[in-house]
């Protein structure tokens, strides 16, 4: 039966009867595969430790090496390859233990070659969907990077330990922080940092779900359970079974919808659109939000027997303007991913650029930073960014952002000493000495003072914090 499969495939077939052996050698090739005979277990290990095989099709009664010894070593040394297994003395049993041992399929023989193609079509297309899953997660990691938390601030180390922390567990978790602060990019790390990592991540914006279909996305649909439902359809808890589910804008989900979530929080369960059945899905809920889910409780808007449920492990995220220090590395970052390479130069922004991103307030924190970044990589053609490739908008902060920090007129040890002021206020007096010679140019500054930039940013916003208080 010659064919011209969608899928070829390279195949070990192993069997002790010659007859059979006769026959795979001239039809699987037919059915447009690559074939690798071989007439016992141990002469499969062998062709194993030589080559690597999209499958096998194993006979179990074999002399030396019976066909489970064969299982037992691809499991071990070869798990990619899917494995069939053919016996003639195959029972329930020994279909079941097939099963265990991972096996795709399980056929006795006699076997019909059709049955055979059959298999290897099959098997075919979903290693063909597996190869086009990892194709396209290679390319999102092209585009979008690793995930990886940047910055090394103390509010970020902090969400980092609390991440540690939670990931191996499957508390459901919240995220609080304003927009743009890398909610989700917390959520994706709790869940690569956990033993769901393997799994899918599923992520939806609950407020971008028009009402009357968030039931139906969220937990799936029977068919004719509403005018448009034309087939049955999985919810995104059954596209998440065994790994997380990432509900962003969780504030946004109506009341109805609500009380299926704590359904599911409770017990496990979730209800098809017009379904009398439950099903038990094996899901990882992280949440996140910007709005205050107490005062919405207040205003009935939030059940709070939900709120107790999502809340169980709370991680707070810094907004920017409260990491400042991070945003030379966080620049850097982000002007690597627009312009897709993996490393860049330190000299692609220049001083007084990282200046003016210090000096800017950042009301849509870390997204607001990607897209002034983006406009400057445009602007700047390849060359180093520089304040001019920024929007006006940003440019307008320069000169608007000046620090009342009581800024003295002169600096003298002995002077210090006799007022009896701490050793962090003579310090402070001093760097701000060196900040008026220099008329407020932190570069300088750090420079003659022989201390990071990223460090003169720190004692002074710690010295505006503590005048604040």
């Amino acid at each position: 039966m010659a064919s011209n499969p969608k899928h070829k495939l390279r195949i070990l077939f192993v069997d002790d009867e010659a007859a059979i052996r006769d026959v795979m050698r001239l039809e699987l090739p037919r059915m447009g595969h690559d074939v690798t005979i071989c007439e016992d277990g141990a002469d499969a290990i062998e062709a194993i430790k030589k080559n690597e095989y999209d499958a096998a099709i194993i006979d179990l009664r074999m002399p030396k090496v019976d066909g489970w010894g064969v299982v037992e070593y691809l499991n071990e040394n070869s798990p990619n390859t899917e494995f069939i297994i053919s016996t003639a003395h195959g029972d329930l049993n020994e279909a079941i233990q097939a099963v265990r041992q991972g096996a795709y399929d399980f056929l006795p023989k006699p076997c019909r070659l059709f049955e055979i193609n059959n298999v290897l079509q099959n098997l075919g297309e979903k290693l063909a969907l597996k190869n086009k899953t990892l194709a396209l997660e290679s390319r999102l990691k092209v585009v979008e990077g690793e995930t990886k938390l940047i910055g090394d601030s103390q509010p970020m180390e902090q969400v980092k330990k609390l991440i540690s922390r939670v990931a191996p567990t499957d508390s459901t978790v919240l995220i609080l922080g304003e927009t743009g602060t890398g909610k989700e990019l917390v959520a994706r790390s709790i869940h690569e940092q956990s033993n769901r990592a393997s799994n899918p991540f599923v992520a939806v914006n609950c407020g971008a779900i028009p009402d009357s279909l968030v039931e139906s996305e969220l937990f799936g649909h029977r068919k004719g359970a509403f005018t448009g439902a034309d087939t049955d359809r999985k919810g995104l808890f059954e596209v998440a079974n065994g790994g997380t589910l990432f509900l962003d804008e969780l504030g946004e989900l109506n009341k109805s919808t609500q009380v299926k979530l704590l359904r599911f929080l409770e017990a496990g369960e979730i209800r098809r659109v017009g379904d009398n059945d439950p099903k038990i899905v094996d899901v990882r809920v992280v949440c996140a939000t910007h709005q205050d889910l107490q005062e919405m409780v207040i205003e009935e808007t939030f059940r709070e027997d939900l709120l107790f449920r999502v809340n169980t492990f709370e991680v707070q995220l810094p907004p920017l303007r409260e990491r400042l220090e991070d945003i030379p590395e966080l620049a850097m970052h982000l002007i690597a991913r627009h312009m897709k390479r993996s490393e860049i130069s330190p000299d692609i922004i220049t001083p007084e650029a990282i200046e003016l991103l210090l000096s800017h307030k950042w009301a849509g924190n870390i997204r607001e930073l990607g897209n002034v970044l983006e406009h400057a990589v445009i602007l700047s053609g390849g060359n180093p960014i520089t304040p001019e490739d920024f929007p006006a908008s940003i440019r307008e902060t320069a000169g608007k952002t000046t620090l009342s920090l009581n800024r003295p007129q002169t600096f003298s040890i002995r002077s210090a000493v006799d007022e009896k002021k701490t050793l962090r206020e003579v310090e402070m007096e001093f760097i701000l000495q060196v900040l008026d010679k220099h008329e407020g140019d932190k570069p300088k500054t750090a420079s003659e003072l022989g201390i990071a930039l990223k460090t003169l940013y720190n004692k002074l916003n710690q010295h505006q914090a503590r005048q604040a208080g």
